[in-house]
């Protein structure tokens, strides 16, 4: 008989201590050809990446996100947040993802991939949904990083709203919007590390 486990609730977050972030100090913005080689060579030291990506949000009833705008890719030690106005940036940005053998661990990425292929024309490879590792061990909610932050470090994963729904295709991001995106990417693969996974290990 498999076990269930219950996915803590906002009340119960809300209570927690705040999980760590990473700070503006550990964060770099890209959005030219130079600063993604230099990107691309530090994750390429990494087994394993956290990731994310944000699209302009829509409000109309038939608006359409031509995102993303932006990618975000963290690893232990750092976070690089992608723009892709510039096309060689979003080249390479392209090539990380398609990249085999680095596993892009990440929460709610199937829109994600969906809207990779579409505006970088590439299919992100070694791609891990994490939700999908929570359901494995018997959690039958969706488990977003709010929630799996607070089961595997009892703290609480700070999300600005705000930041969420900001214009992510604007030309320059405001410093709310690059903590947002590089914490995200950043927690996914602080989860991903307290879950014990193999780096080794094929992504489902």
């Amino acid at each position: 008989m498999h076990t269930t486990h219950p996915t803590p609730s906002k009340e119960a977050i809300a209570l927690l201590d705040p999980f760590e972030r990473l700070g503006l100090d550990r964060i770099e913005l890209v959005q030219t050809l130079s600063q993604a080689e230099r990107a691309l060579d530090e994750l390429a030291r990494a087994t394993a990446w956290g990731f994310d990506t944000e699209s302009k949000p829509t409000f109309q009833k038939h608006e359409v996100s031509h995102g993303p705008h932006v990618v975000q890719l963290a690893t232990m030690e750092r976070a690089w947040v992608f723009q892709l106005h510039d096309g060689d940036c979003r080249a390479l940005a392209a090539e990380a993802l398609a990249r085999p053998g680095v596993v892009k661990a990440g929460f709610g990425l199937g829109d994600d991939r969906k809207r990779i292929r579409e505006k970088l024309g590439v299919e992100p490879l070694d791609v891990l949904e994490l939700n999908h590792v929570f359901r494995q061990r018997g959690y039958r909610k969706d488990m977003g990083v709010k929630g799996a932050v607070a089961v595997l470090f009892n703290r609480r994963f700070i999300k600005s709203g705000k930041a969420s729904t900001s214009n992510w295709a604007n030309d320059r991001l405001t410093e709310a919007q690059l903590i947002y995106a590089a914490n995200d990417a950043w927690a996914a693969l602080r989860v991903y590390h307290a879950l014990g996974l193999d780096p080794g290990q094929p992504a489902a």
